[in-house]
């Protein structure tokens, strides 16, 4: 699975959204409301899903989609 679709699925899974109302350059913060309990929960899954390493707050509910992916696949890259 892409990082893509396994982020999508997390955040479907936190948030209880459809994909189509993630906005892949909007901030999570304003386009889906995404409070800090939320992003802790958000990152938790990611870091299982992927089986990433991220340090504590480097997934922020100000970034957009589209820079967690980057952020991700730029791990994937080290």
């Amino acid at each position: 699975m892409a990082v893509e679709d396994t982020v999508r699925e997390i955040l479907n899974t936190v948030l209880d959204v459809k994909p189509e109302e993630i906005q892949p350059d909007a901030k999570l913060e304003e386009s889906l409301e995404v409070d800090s309990t939320e992003m802790v929960e958000i990152s938790v899954g990611i870091k299982k899903a992927l089986n990433v390493k991220l340090a504590d707050n480097e997934l922020k509910k100000s970034h957009s989609f589209n820079e967690i992916v980057d952020i991700l696949k730029s791990k994937s890259t080290n």
